[in-house]
């Protein structure tokens, strides 16, 4: 049994924080916000096919770069395979191999066989898509040769703490991120209405569409489904947010806390992941004695308002402590209005660091530096410069500006982030 003991007999092991990485940007923020580890895709084989992904070259980068930091860094391969899908797959896993990757992230029976033969020294973490939901297919999975599980996320905490006593490998579990209609992610919703199929990687999520409804007879009259004149999202989960399971997590014996996101912005990852990193930190400092009742452990509150600031469709903790029902989908709206925004990213430190403008910036703006960990920095734009020296009191999208505030930012580090409350100056 992996009960992750440390020196002290009640205090786990913190687990294993692991982040997305949809391009080298985001793979970069979420090391810059404490990840332990981040999972990537390449241009084939993923269930991300439209996130930004990796080249080969890009990839050996990516893996330098994490290397260089610390972090480890997971490949997902992780479609439901097809006989076509198997003709370049060797080439692709010599390649990964060469790029020292450490693990791959594999769901399909038939890719796994195909990955224990050709690369047998990486490791393989089987994916969600695989929905393991019990311990003795946990047990089938690591006789298989698979060195971690990702669990359904359809599993209680309870069932999870059933299947770590009866296994020894590695168990991850999701935290974090947007949870899809179907079981474990297995959907063919976005094949049926869009032609692109979501165990290919093309998902178009259409459980997001705004949808209404209409009676047979009476062709172009459209009812809402729920008494609101905006129709009604009746697919549309909120999204996972286990935050304040962490200590009840951590003491199960968690070896991996996962978050999804490889789609979503650098806001959003370097947002999440240093939260998520932010309350380890705080578990791993607690006495022995608190972790006699793991349940009554509580995290400091700013944790919670700032996860409210990274975007989201509203928080579910979905089967963690009871079946979920009607109040886990958001009805109304694709997802809750975020009170902050990001406005510009750090791309070189100094008293007057050069920042890249993520929304329109003005001298004036009140605006925050998100500190790895909980700390904020408020400032205030004094003046801006163009690279060429050139004063402007405007930065739009895209523009990078040497920026002047009150006071100086220079605790301001590369790739950090900056962000300013929505709607005010």
């Amino acid at each position: 049994m992996n009960k992750k003991e440390s020196s002290k007999a009640h205090v786990p092991t913190i687990p294993e924080l692991l982040a997305p990485a949809g391009n080298f940007e985001k793979m970069v923020t979420a090391i810059h916000y404490g990840a332990d580890a981040v999972y990537m895709g390449g241009k084939q084989f993923s269930l991300r096919a439209k996130a930004g992904n990796f080249s080969d070259q890009v990839m050996k980068e990516a893996v330098e770069y994490a290397h260089e930091h610390g972090v480890k860094v997971y490949i997902t391969i992780n479609i439901l395979a097809h006989n076509r899908d198997f003709a370049d797959l060797d080439q692709y896993l010599l390649s990964l191999r060469d790029a020292r990757v450490d693990a791959l992230i594999i769901s399909d029976p038939g890719i796994l066989l195909r990955a224990r033969k050709t690369v047998p020294e990486i490791p393989v973490h089987l994916s969600t898509q695989a929905n393991v939901t019990n311990a003795q297919a946990a047990k089938f999975w690591f006789e298989q040769g698979v060195s971690r599980l990702n669990l359904a996320r359809e599993l209680s905490l309870q069932e999870f703490e059933e299947v770590r006593a009866e296994v020894s490998g590695e168990l991850e579990i999701f935290v974090h991120g947007a949870i899809c209609i179907s079981y474990s992610g297995r959907c063919m919703l976005s094949n049926y209405m869009t032609g692109r199929d979501a165990n290919q990687g093309a998902c178009a999520h259409p459980c997001r569409y705004k949808y209404k409804l209409v009676e047979e007879k009476r062709p172009g009259e459209y009812f809402p489904v729920e008494e609101d004149d905006r129709g009604t999202y009746i697919f549309n989960s909120k999204d996972l947010c286990l935050l304040q399971g962490l200590p009840e997590l951590v003491a199960s014996g968690a070896d991996s806390l996962k978050i999804e996101g490889r789609m979503k912005s650098i806001f959003y990852v370097g947002g999440v992941t240093r939260i998520y990193r932010a309350a380890l930190d705080f578990l791993k400092e607690l006495p022995e004695e608190a972790w006699k009742n793991p349940a009554e452990i509580k995290l400091p509150e700013i944790l919670a308002t700032e996860i409210a600031k990274t975007g989201t469709r509203g928080g579910t903790e979905n089967f963690f402590k009871q079946v979920p029902g009607g109040s886990e989908m958001i009805y109304t709206t694709t997802r809750v209005d975020m009170e902050v925004e990001p406005v510009a990213v750090i791309r070189k430190e100094g008293v007057a660091p050069l920042v890249e403008a993520r929304n329109v910036l003005e001298t004036g703006y009140s605006i925050e530096y998100m500190l790895p960990g909980m700390e904020c920095i408020p400032v205030v734009v004094q003046r801006m410069e163009t690279e060429k020296g050139e004063e402007t009191v405007r930065a739009n999208p895209g523009n990078r500006v040497l920026l002047y505030t009150d006071p100086p930012l220079e605790q301001g580090k590369l790739n950090g982030i900056l962000r300013r409350q929505k709607g005010k100056s």
